[in-house]
């Protein structure tokens, strides 16, 4: 006889109803399948350990605050979580070749390992992405100017010809884009420094 198993969805509400069992039988379904990817991405199981806790302390808030949107599935939700977290990590924790302060000079203290360049193509893509859903919330008008400018690369010129308006009026709507990217990039606390 075949048992069957409790979906994820079953789990998450039965946790959040005061079920804490519920939780750990999540923890160990997911936690080989998460604890890779961040070991994967940090290359050190102590951090990879770190985040993982960080991970579940912080799904454990979110459930206890009835914050969680069972729109998605649990593990993506969590995996999210996870990915956050690690480019937090690699923000915090950015790091700097290092001189010795003797008179010779070597090279290989210059250059940057594979590990940095994995890090910072990381933070470079959540950045962008980042930067792409907040472009979506500017007004119409506003979003359509600014992806001519910075995405398609057209002059002020071509823009006006293409939306029928004025120069000047194209020109105002890339100013308001950017003071309005800036207020969105306030409001969800995004950092773009990588």
């Amino acid at each position: 006889m075949k048992s069957i198993q409790t979906t994820d969805g079953v789990l998450v509400r039965n946790y959040i109803l005061g079920n804490e069992k519920s939780l750990e039988t999540l923890v160990v379904r997911h936690k080989q399948r998460i604890f890779s990817f961040i070991l994967s991405k940090v290359l050190d199981r102590v951090i990879a350990e770190d985040i993982f806790q960080d991970t579940f302390i912080k799904v454990i808030n979110t459930l206890k605050r009835g914050k969680y949107n069972e729109e998605g599935k649990f593990l993506p939700w969590v995996m999210r979580i996870a990915h956050n977290l690690i480019i937090d990590h690699f923000r915090r924790n950015k790091r700097l070749p290092k001189f010795n302060n003797t008179d010779e000079f070597d090279i290989f203290d210059v250059l940057s390992d594979e590990m940095l360049s994995v890090e910072n193509q990381i933070i470079k893509d959540q950045i962008l992405s980042d930067v792409r859903s907040l472009i979506d919330e500017l007004p119409n008008d506003q979003k359509e100017v600014l992806l001519m400018r910075m995405y398609r690369d057209m002059s002020f010129k071509e823009i006006s010809e293409n939306t029928n308006v004025s120069i000047n009026t194209a020109l105002g709507r890339m100013r308001y884009a950017l003071i309005n990217l800036r207020k969105l990039i306030e409001k969800h606390h995004i950092v773009l420094v990588n």
